[in-house]
């Protein structure tokens, strides 16, 4: 895989959560267009992202890393589990 800009590695991850999100969630109809990009940036050869759903209470938040020394894409999907708000230290 080569990466040819943020556009494209942005689509890519959002083509790659949606695969994802079909395999594993076949009940819930899915898109491209279903997913965000929470936050993205380029270093080097090397890229990063940062995306959820907009899925009503999924709880999905994926990172995408690109290796461009390898030219190798690596998914990392979490769930999420609390959101707790502290008023105090």
């Amino acid at each position: 895989m080569i990466v040819t800009g943020m556009k494209h590695f942005e689509n890519v991850c959002r083509k790659k959560l949606t695969e994802w999100y079909r395999k594993n969630h076949p009940d819930i109809q899915i898109d491209e267009g279903d997913i965000y990009i929470v936050w993205s940036c380029k270093t080097l050869q090397n890229y990063k992202c940062l995306a959820s759903t907009n899925i009503s209470g999924d709880g999905i938040y994926a990172e995408y890393t690109y290796n461009g020394n390898k030219q190798e894409l690596y998914e990392d999907v979490y769930h999420k589990l609390t959101n707790t708000c502290y008023t105090e230290e």
